[in-house]
């Protein structure tokens, strides 16, 4: 069963592309039973974020191009739009691309530990939808592993440094001083609740947390000294800010650029810094156009983040070494359960001779032969059925001098055992 990594992100596609291929995650679950169900699939998994979207799918011989095809067609794609921009993996390279996928590896921000959370959530939506089997379901534990050795062994975690953290620290080269700013954050999410934590540590003079549900902007905002309001409150108050960061899981944009006109105008133009981390944006492509408004969005913290990846190009070389030895280990595993395993057919032609000889010795006994002439019968035709095969193939090995095969039988019955135990007993 081929296993393929199909998917995009933030090296290969702009947001533009990535956001029409997203998942949200209500829309993940039914997607996976749909993926599950293509002809050719055996098992599956789907991994999107701000920054990727990949599918993890196992598939029948001949079946390898079905992932991409289902891509296109769940999200009523045009045939060839994404092709230019997709990168699969296949076999060992889809292990090797999922390992430095947890690790942070292939991430914006070099190691960057938010994405093993994501990868997990991925591992528990496919398992809700029962769309793995035993080769993806090891594969995942087997990462997690992988991702937890290499934080502890390397120094690829050491000072990290999140998109969240990257958000405010651009904000403060706009804003010398974040002490005198008003924050509005969009959205509750992990990102957000690092941005939140970062910009209290800078102690900003006023902190708003916008989210759908308020009891959840509400247990945000009190954990960092800042208040809540509703999403459709958000009108009245972005003037307020003088920087906005959001990220969420919405489907269509939160802020409109009349919304950012109507606020620009109450703030008498007065500068706004925006920086749009969610995929799909939040905030439309326009608002960016806008006199005296300062639009960032995913991508456009990369030149930030560059500084980041230079520091830690060594803790990167040895995560890689790390991950090679753990692909070859969970490759060994796979190809093992292709190989055709002698045990399971020696046990198979025993248990297919024990059920003939027990059928005669019974025969024999409704026939009136003594149970101790059955069960002689039974005893000496099952020794001789089970022994009769090894004892002339090891005859022939004796005739030959075949000492590797002599030897291997030794070990096999665990003779050379007790020819041990006898000699130490003695």
């Amino acid at each position: 069963m081929p296993l393929i990594a199909l998917g995009l992100n933030h090296l290969t596609a702009p947001v533009s592309l990535r956001e029409q291929v997203a998942f949200d995650t209500d829309a993940a679950g039914e997607a996976l039973h749909e993926l599950a169900r293509e002809p050719g699939v055996e098992e599956a998994m789907i991994l999107s974020t701000c920054n990727r979207t990949e599918l993890y799918v196992g598939v029948a011989a001949g079946a390898e191009d079905i992932p991409q095809a289902w891509l296109n067609r769940h999200h009523h794609l045009t045939p060839g739009k994404l092709d230019e921009f997709l990168y699969r993996h296949d076999e060992d390279d889809a292990v090797r691309h999922m390992f430095r996928v947890a690790t942070g590896l292939d991430s914006m921000v070099l190691g960057e530990p938010q994405i093993l959370g994501q990868v997990k959530d991925a591992y528990q939506l496919a398992r809700e939808a029962q769309s793995l089997k035993a080769p993806m379901d090891r594969l995942l534990q087997h990462t997690f592993a992988v991702a937890k050795r290499v934080r502890t062994d390397t120094r690829i975690g050491a000072h990290t440094v999140s998109v969240a953290f990257t958000a405010v620290r651009l904000a403060e080269q706009v804003f010398a001083d974040l002490k005198h700013a008003c924050v509005l954050l969009i959205g509750a999410g992990d990102t957000i609740e690092l941005a939140a934590r970062h910009l209290a540590e800078k102690q900003v003079r006023r902190l708003i947390v916008a989210n759908r549900t308020p009891e959840t902007a509400q247990e945000l905002a009190g954990r960092h000294g800042g208040y809540a309001i509703a999403l459709a409150d958000l009108p009245q108050h972005l003037a307020e800010a003088d920087i906005v960061i959001s990220s969420t899981a919405a489907r269509q944009p939160i802020v409109t650029r009349a919304m950012v006109e109507r606020a620009m105008a109450a703030r008498k133009r007065k500068p706004m810094f925006m920086v749009d981390i969610a995929v799909p944006r939040d905030i439309e492509a326009g608002v960016g156009e806008l006199p005296d408004v300062y639009l960032y969005g995913i991508d456009d913290l990369r030149q930030v983040i560059d500084d980041n990846l230079r520091s830690r190009a060594a803790a990167a070389h040895e995560a890689e070494a790390i991950i090679d030895l753990q692909v070859e280990r969970y490759m060994a595993w796979r190809r093992a359960l292709t190989l055709k395993n002698p045990a399971l057919d020696m046990r198979q032609h025993a248990e297919v001779y024990r059920d003939e000889v027990l059928g005669k010795a019974r025969a024999m006994l409704a026939h009136g032969k003594s149970p101790d002439e059955a069960l002689a019968f039974l005893a000496n035709t099952l020794t001789n059925k089970l022994l009769h095969h090894p004892s002339a193939r090891l005859r022939e090995a004796a005739l030959s001098g075949d000492l590797d095969l002599l030897h291997a039988a030794g070990r096999l019955y665990g003779l050379d055992e007790e020819e041990g135990g006898g000699s130490r007993n003695a």
